[in-house]
């Protein structure tokens, strides 16, 4: 069914409820409905300007028509609730625009479900049309960069540019990172054999260099050479600046890659596992949507942010009720520094609009980055407004590191990352880096292989950022021999790569 309207910022809100609402309704009966026998009739309306229901028992001969043509009133409808869309768009400030954007995005979903569905040329025109009008109004940034042929039909450009079947790992990388992103290559394909494409993504040569390029290309040693795109060069950058921020840019490089099944990640990720297994994960299959939980931290400290999600979320699915943020009232739900996501179902794909949207930058600075922390939220949310199916891993966030034995006889286990789980409870990857500490510039050369595990037990965190954390209250679990020895390879490539990477720096610093 078409999704309606929510009631939120809308003037005059009930009456243009109302008018979407019957609008929606009669597009539905129209666009699944064969071709209808109908005699002379009497149709109604929304008033073009106000956007009201004409009185039913009122005829004008402009609103009277005979034999009325069914693809006619399609054109009619759809236009009609396309036009409403654009009118009224969402303005500043976003805040609490976030679930409208939500139900209208569900809208396009459901017209460019339709659209793949139906075999009739002029219903399919009709409705990917008004997709396109619809979604350049709410999405701008779908719209082509500058200097680049404007064919008015970028979602269907950006779906053509999806290559079928194909999967694929997204890393998002500047000069900043790129010694991380070496590391994270490396392991994947001279340590776990991994042979899955591996797409660079970057915004223009200032955020990464051709030089930096070439450097990154020399980590790969096996498989298929790395590829590169320049995000600039898929979406329009006004209302994005995208160089500036930070986060931002991983949601844009995991809808505009090439790959249909993205496994976006964070380039100091680190994997215990090949990142393949990750497509044939019971919840990525079932969804199309695997996320991980952030740890679980701070319950009754955020009410506000607690008080806005139930603000914008009417009708929480069956993912969100496992929710401890939502049930409980904990901070932070979502680890962002992987995400898998297959953008050939339909409800992913525009669930990556909403998402990408949230990390602009007007909306990202009133609200996003400042009701949470970077875009770590925005998945999540983006998936839930707009109804896409989900789910998340079986378990908060866990640690690995090493084992500790406090004043009483307790055993934790203390680090700088976060550890993840496969569905079978076995070590999947985990944030932050091989270094020790990647937040202490003294610590910039240290590495050290972790021993133990823990996971579902009490977090003990650090006062500051770059200040060691650990988990006690549950079983300190050692690390498997084949996980320790990934560990320890992946290590001593890092440490190689560091001399390829940065060769006068990393000499300089060890000897």
């Amino acid at each position: 069914m078409f999704s309606v309207l929510a009631p939120r910022g809308l003037r005059p809100a009930w009456i243009g409820i109302t008018a979407v609402a019957a609008v929606a309704v009669l597009t539905l009966f129209f666009l699944y409905s064969p071709r209808l026998q109908t005699t002379t009739s009497r149709v109604v309306v929304p008033d073009p300007v106000n956007h009201i229901v004409t009185d039913p028992s009122y005829v004008d001969k402009n609103t009277t028509k005979t034999n009325v043509s069914p693809v006619i009133a399609d054109t009619d409808l759809i236009d009609h609730l396309a036009q409403y869309f654009i009118d009224y768009s969402l303005q500043p400030p976003y805040k609490e625009h976030f679930g409208e954007l939500g139900q209208r995005s569900r809208v396009l979903r459901d017209w460019l479900t339709l659209a793949d569905q139906t075999q009739e040329p002029t219903k399919k025109d009709l409705l990917l049309n008004a997709t396109e009008r619809v979604a350049v109004s709410l999405y701008p940034f779908l719209e082509k960069p500058k200097g680049q042929n404007v064919t008015h039909k970028p979602v269907s450009d950006l779906r053509a540019s999806f290559e079928p079947g194909s999967a694929g790992v997204v890393i998002p990388t500047s000069n900043n990172t790129l010694r991380f992103a070496a590391h994270l290559i490396g392991t994947m394909r001279s340590v776990l054999n991994s042979t899955l494409p591996i797409q660079i993504v970057y915004v223009g040569d200032e955020d990464l260099s051709p030089d930096d390029r070439v450097r990154l290309s020399s980590a790969v040693e096996l498989g298929p050479p790395l590829e590169f795109l320049d995000i600039l060069t898929v979406f329009d950058d006004s209302t994005l600046q995208l160089q500036t921020g930070g986060w931002a840019i991983k949601a844009f490089a995991a809808l505009g890659s090439r790959f249909e099944r993205v496994i976006l990640a964070d380039a100091d990720a680190v994997f215990f596992q090949p990142p393949e297994v990750l497509l044939d994960h019971e919840a990525f299959v079932r969804t199309g949507a695997l996320l991980f939980h952030d740890r679980l931290l701070w319950q009754n400290v955020f009410p506000e942010r607690n008080e806005w999600y139930r603000s914008q979320i009417r009708q929480p699915s069956a993912a969100l009720d496992k929710s401890l943020v939502w049930t409980e009232d904990y901070a932070e739900e979502g680890d962002s520094g992987l995400v898998v996501l297959d953008k050939s179902r339909m409800d992913v794909f525009v669930a990556l609009f909403h998402i990408c949207w949230q990390n602009s930058y007007d909306v990202r600075e009133e609200v996003t980055y400042k009701m949470t922390y970077g875009d770590k939220e925005t998945w999540w949310l983006g998936l839930e407004l707009t109804g896409a199916a989900y789910e998340f891993s079986g378990h908060y966030g866990g640690i690995v590191g090493w084992e500790q034995v406090d004043s009483r006889g307790r055993h934790k286990v203390c680090s700088f990352v976060i550890a993840h789980v496969d569905a079978k409870n076995r070590l999947l990857w985990y944030n932050g880096s091989l270094l020790k500490n990647k937040g202490k510039s003294s610590m910039k050369n240290e590495y050290e292989v972790p021993t133990h595990w823990m996971i579902d037990a009490e977090w003990e965190k650090g006062a500051r950022k770059e200040d060691m954390s650990c988990m006690k209250g549950g079983e300190a679990r050692n690390l498997t021999q084949d996980e320790f020895d990934i560990m320890e390879r992946s290590i001593d490539l890092a440490k190689r790569l560091d001399a390829v990477i940065y060769p006068v720096s990393y000499e300089t610093e060890n000897t």
